[in-house]
């Protein structure tokens, strides 16, 4: 399955480094499960809420671990990482 999310600039960056490789996310409607790819697609803050709009900029990711663990209800993190990696460490 692949989930379409947005994601502020700053944990955009995050994301794009390396730095954050982990999302906590809201999963009452998105069933998340290893194996989904996600699609974080960084949004303009600097603009007001009724003109949402993307930067353009976004960045592909697979999901390799679940767990609601420690969470508010409804809520999971997941661990991520780049797709070709998840191939090459997974390749015979």
């Amino acid at each position: 399955m692949i989930h379409e999310l947005k994601i502020a600039p700053c944990y955009f960056s995050a994301v794009e480094s390396g730095e954050k490789t982990f999302e906590i996310r809201d999963n009452r409607d998105r069933g998340f499960q290893k194996g989904d790819l996600v699609v974080l697609k960084e949004y303009d803050r600097k603009v007001p809420i009724e003109s949402f709009r993307f930067t353009g900029k976004q960045i592909i990711k697979v999901i390799t671990y679940v767990t609601n663990y420690e969470q508010q209800p409804g809520f999971v993190v997941f661990a991520m990482a780049d797709p070709d990696q998840i191939s090459k460490e997974h390749a015979v």
